[in-house]
């Protein structure tokens, strides 16, 4: 058993200890991938990992938890041990990560008087049911205790959000009185101003800096901060930026292998490190988060790539050996090994066997609830993906205009199957022209909820509340008589493709897969517009053709050796009687 403590120094059974950690999500990889990403880890010569915990997915519903699969921490946790590496733990209910909403749970967004991450008590109310629940698992995994587990995260990056100390402080309590034994720290940009506001210095709570470059200028910074206030302690950059994320519509983003090396180089001179990211891993289903730019929204794509030292698929790139040299030259008695490398099927292509469009079996793959006038999700009670609101207007002589008032993020709007207008949330609200000609029209009107919102003033605003929040308007009157069908695709097992195919609105295409043996694979989309893919009831996440990628990675352990069933569901109208599957991710020209 060891010891772990911070004084001048991380000690490390009462001798200095440098801790060289990198980044790995267990819920952004699939748990039979945990060992490969984690042995590269220890490859590289590194001794530590460090993951979030996303509030969202383990309580996904209020009062229901969930840690099985590819939520159990605690096998990813005891796997990362018996590799011989110690562990870093962020289970704040805040973690950024361009995540959905930051990994905070939407159920939040039904309390209207509550102000999240603040001291608030109605959401402290919330955060203590998670974690006298959450602790309960990672508790016994600490380092006191046997485990790997030698630090755990106070909140994250609060220094750039707030000043409610009566918050962290509220945190800290929680976490005491759940058995947190383990040095607690936060981390924050290295500038003063963010030091300041999301340090817990009355607790003695170590701050850490988060930066990607300049380590000698930030590292300054930090510890000029640490001595204005009297402490002494350990420089850590607690996230070393070594890639970043990327959004839809723009271009990816790199960085020079060599150019990094040299910049982990100066941290490890100088403190401790902890690589963002090592493996990214993949935005499984609709947990991709968004980013706020003034009012405009840009959520991120599904590949986390993040050009990290491990691509995607987990497999090691330049960047991976690059550091491996610089590691070795700064420390040349630490062991080191090959790393582990996946292999890829051989290119398939799989033939369309059924098709089938939404509007013709939308009752069997959804929950039904009526309304006087349109609700937003969460008070239908579903927080991810697509809502269709249905209603029938009236015949006009004369053409006559539509509005959708206030919705997120994406509507598409239908009169009588056929498509008339498709906003994003800077548009909705435009009038839409149409002409009702029939006796009754049907209006229909799709909603996608693309991504909430994971960091900035945004986290408070209404408008991560999504769906339709206000009403549809025909000219100056609001509608009224609403059925609003909450897409559920667990429920794909349930559609009839032998009804009605419509051209050019929002439809099921069925796929079949055969392979000898399961391997990684990259779903080709180019053909295809906008929406998700399924593969044997599992969610890839979403694609589409705007770019900058153009496929989705499929890990081997969700294939089966055999049929593999691949669905995708398709928004815009384009589509392919083949589906092809590549060695190499598909990327667009930007």
């Amino acid at each position: 058993m060891h010891t772990f403590e911070v004084k001048e120094d991380f000690l490390l059974d009462g001798h200095p200890f440098k801790i060289m950690s990198g980044a790995i999500h267990y819920f952004r990889i699939r748990p039979q991938e945990w060992y490969h990403s984690l042995y590269n880890l220890k490859a590289l010569g590194f001794n530590t990992v460090e993951t979030y915990i996303p509030w969202n997915l383990h309580e996904q519903e209020e009062g229901k938890f969930d840690f099985t699969a590819q939520l159990d921490i605690q096998e990813f946790v005891r796997l990362a041990q018996k590799l011989g590496l110690f562990v870093i733990l962020r289970p704040s209910p805040y973690i950024c990560a361009e995540w959905e909403f930051g990994g905070m749970p939407a159920w939040l967004l039904n309390d209207r008087d509550m102000r999240i991450r603040s001291s608030d008590p109605l959401f402290i109310e919330k955060v203590a049911n998670y974690y006298e629940v959450l602790f309960k698992e990672i508790g016994p995994l600490q380092i006191d205790q046997g485990g790997p587990v030698i630090m755990m995260q106070l909140e994250n990056e609060y220094g750039s959000y707030g000043e409610d100390k009566d918050y962290l402080l509220a945190l800290h309590d929680l976490m005491i009185k759940n058995q947190v034994k383990v040095p607690l720290f936060t981390s924050d940009g290295a500038w003063e101003e963010a030091q300041r506001a999301g340090a817990l210095l009355e607790k003695d709570i170590l701050s850490t800096g988060n930066f990607g470059s300049k380590a000698k200028q930030n590292f300054k910074q930090l510890k000029n901060f640490h001595q204005q206030h009297g402490k002494n302690w350990p420089l850590m950059c607690m996230e070393f930026w070594d890639g970043w994320f990327n959004r839809w519509n723009e271009e990816i983003v790199k960085r020079d292998p060599e150019e990094l090396a040299e910049a982990v180089g100066e941290v490890l001179e100088i403190g401790s490190i902890n690589l963002y990211m090592f493996h990214g891993g993949t935005n499984f289903g609709f947990m991709n988060g968004c980013s706020a730019r003034g009012d405009k929204d840009l959520p991120q794509i599904t590949s986390y790539d993040y050009d990290a030292l491990l691509d995607e698929q987990g497999n090691p790139t330049e960047k991976f050996f690059s550091v491996q040299r610089k590691v070795h030259d700064l420390f040349p008695d630490i062991e080191q090994s090959e790393p582990l490398r996946k292999s890829v099927l051989e290119p398939k292509v799989a033939d369309l066997k059924e098709k089938v469009s939404l509007f013709s079996i939308v009752e069997s793959v959804s929950q039904h609830t009526p309304s006087k006038y349109p609700e937003n999700m969460e008070k239908l009670n579903q927080h991810y993906g697509y809502l269709l609101y249905s209603t029938k207007i009236p015949s006009h002589p004369d053409e006559e205009f539509i509005r959708v008032i206030d919705a997120s993020d994406r509507v598409h709007v239908f009169l009588n199957q056929t498509k008339i207008a498709t906003q994003y949330r800077e548009e909705i609200g435009e009038k839409i022209f149409c002409k009702p000609s029939k006796e009754q029209n049907q209006l229909d009107i799709l909603v996608e909820n693309m991504g909430r919102v994971n960091y900035g003033h945004k986290l408070l605003a209404d408008t991560q509340r999504k769906g339709i929040r206000s009403g549809v308007m025909s000219d100056l009157h609001f509608i009224c008589e609403w059925d609003q069908y909450s897409i559920d695709f667990s429920k794909l097992d349930h559609i009839d493709y032998k009804q009605a195919w419509i051209e050019g609105t929002p439809a099921f295409y069925r796929y079949e897969l055969v392979v000898e043996k399961t391997g990684d694979t990259f779903i080709d989309l180019q053909k295809f517009g906008k929406g998700v893919v399924i593969v044997n009831g599992f969610n890839l996440g979403r694609f589409w053709n705007c770019g900058p990628t153009q496929s989705l990675y499929v890990p081997a352990s969700i294939l089966n050796t055999g049929i593999n069933e691949i669905i995708v569901f398709e928004t815009e109208g384009e589509w392919s009687s083949e589906l092809a599957f590549e060695k190499q991710p598909k990327y667009k020209k930007m």
